[in-house]
């Protein structure tokens, strides 16, 4: 059964367009060919452009922990260093049958 992950993220106004930049030329190409991630998309709030969520899915929690293990993990971390002031809080979910 797929594993839903989902990140929430809140930004200054002033790093939104650094927030999605960052998303769309590092961290989703990085996620994206992860063994396991089946799909990578980041959700935008269309009543506060600072609020997105990193909504991915995966084969297993297996899949998430060798992920969260690896250098791309890392890699990602440290292009997200330059957005300061951020707030992230991480969830999983599973499809309910």
């Amino acid at each position: 059964m797929s594993v839903i992950r989902m990140i929430f993220v809140t930004v200054p106004g002033d790093m939104t367009d650094r927030a999605v930049g960052n998303w769309k030329t590092e961290c989703a190409p990085l996620m994206i060919r992860q063994p396991g991630c089946r799909s990578e998309q980041l959700l935008q709030s269309t009543d506060n452009s600072g609020e997105f969520i990193s909504y991915s899915e995966w084969d297993s929690e297996e899949s998430i922990e060798r992920y969260l293990q690896s250098e791309d993990h890392q890699e990602i971390k440290r292009h997200n260093r330059n957005i300061e002031g951020a707030s992230v809080s991480i969830r999983h979910y599973r499809p309910v049958d």
